[in-house]
Order: structure tokens, then C-alpha cells, then sequence
């Protein structure tokens, strides 16, 4: 039996649709039981529904504060029982309300701790960095700021552009994310004081939880 996973999305949807795509191999660790959004007509709720995976939309604007929308956010997600929580292109903060119930991983198109925020792709150009990355990490209450699980670096070319430096960041993220929920949902993971450890595939075992320690959260 697969891990339940319920992905996040504000746009198009490229990093969930590489998530629906592994899903589809039967040797995946994890299924895809739900995409929700915080807006209606995003690409990645199109791309969703014409996958047959259910979807749901909690509207930022309908909530006269981040925490009512937080708790409704929770509901919805609650629907589906995930085992884990992908922010894939998700630009909202999540709250307590949501990261107290689940765990929540999310990618990140700079090699964290450096560049963190929405704009991380320019304000890595701005700086004039040779390298720069994606990183896949759990999300705690900060900006880009919970435990690293796993990076991946990516050279920037002398005629980077936004558009075509991101668009290598989004190639090696995708990859790296699919491979992360994989080992995630297969062999369950631990944080000691910010260390991710992965623990080894278990033959036989669908899905084990993450300990993380209290320092930690």
C-alpha cells in the first residue's frame, strides 16, 4: 500500500505533475490522493482534474484572516488522510493549524540556507552566484527555513536569464522531489537537531512515520 500524499499548488503545476507521473509506477512509494489550491483556476488544478486525481480549492480571499484560512486549509486536506504533505509551488504560509496535524514538504529554487523568499531565482542572478540550486526541505513555521532534506546544485550561465536559470532549477527539482517523496514514503525518516536522516527501504513495509525530535519544531 502506498503513502497518501496530498500536493499543494498556486500555478501551474509542473513539480505536481511530476509527482502524478511517478504515482503512476507501481513501484513508487507514494500515491497521490488529492491536489488542493488556494485560488481557483490554477493550471495545477486543470492538469489534476484531467489526470482523474480529485482536487479541492480553499480560496485565500474567502477568509477574513490567515489563521480561519489555515484551519479551513486543514479540513480539506484532512479529507483525503494523507500520510504526507507536498507544497509544490504553494505560495501561501502554512500555519500551526496545518504543521501541527502533518508533516509538509516543500521545494525551494535556491540552495537554502542562501536566497530564501519568493524571489530566489533573482536574487541569486542579483548576487552574481556561479552556482545555485533547489532544495527540498520540511516545513516548519519560518520563510525557507525547516530542515533540509536533500539539494541539488545547478550552474548559472553567463546569459542567465530568470526564466532560463529557473527553468534548469525546476528540471533538477522535479527529479529530486519525486525521489525524495519515494524514499520519504518507503522507509519513514528522522531530524536530530536539523539533520534529515533518511532511513533504508524496508522490503514489505508501504509507509513509516518521521520522528522529529522537539528542539526541531
Amino acid at each position: 500500500m502506498s503513502a497518501r500524499v496530498v500536493v499543494l499548488v498556486s500555478g501551474a503545476g509542473s513539480t505536481m505533475a511530476a509527482l502524478l507521473d511517478a504515482a503512476a509506477d507501481p513501484d513508487h512509494g507514494a500515491s497521490v490522493v488529492a491536489v488542493g489550491a488556494d485560488r481557483e483556476g490554477t493550471g495545477g488544478i486543470a492538469r489534476a482534474r484531467r489526470a482523474g486525481v480529485p482536487t479541492f480549492v480553499t480560496p485565500f480571499a474567502d477568509y477574513s484572516d490567515r489563521g480561519r484560512w489555515n484551519a479551513a486549509l486543514t479540513d480539506d486536506i484532512a479529507r483525503f488522510e494523507p500520510d504526507l504533505v507536498v507544497s509544490a509551488g504553494f505560495m501561501r504560509l502554512l500555519g500551526p493549524e496545518v504543521l501541527s496535524r502533518y508533516t509538509v514538504v516543500n521545494t525551494h529554487p535556491a540552495l537554502l540556507p542562501a536566497f530564501p523568499g519568493a524571489r530566489a531565482v533573482r536574487d541569486a542572478l542579483d548576487y552574481g552566484v556561479k552556482v545555485t540550486g533547489a532544495t527540498v526541505h520540511f516545513v516548519d513555521d519560518g520563510v525557507d527555513t525547516g530542515p533540509v532534506i536533500d539539494q541539488a546544485t545547478v550552474r548559472v550561465a553567463p546569459d542567465d536569464d530568470v526564466d532560463t536559470l529557473h527553468e534548469r532549477i525546476k528540471t533538477v527539482e522535479r527529479r529530486m522531489l519525486v525521489e525524495v517523496v519515494d524514499r520519504l514514503a518507503r522507509g519513514g525518516w528522522t531530524v536530530v537537531d536539523r539533520h534529515v536522516r533518511l532511513e533504508p527501504h524496508q522490503p514489505g513495509a508501504s509507509h513509516q512515520p518521521g520522528y522529529v525530535t522537539k528542539e526541531n519544531r
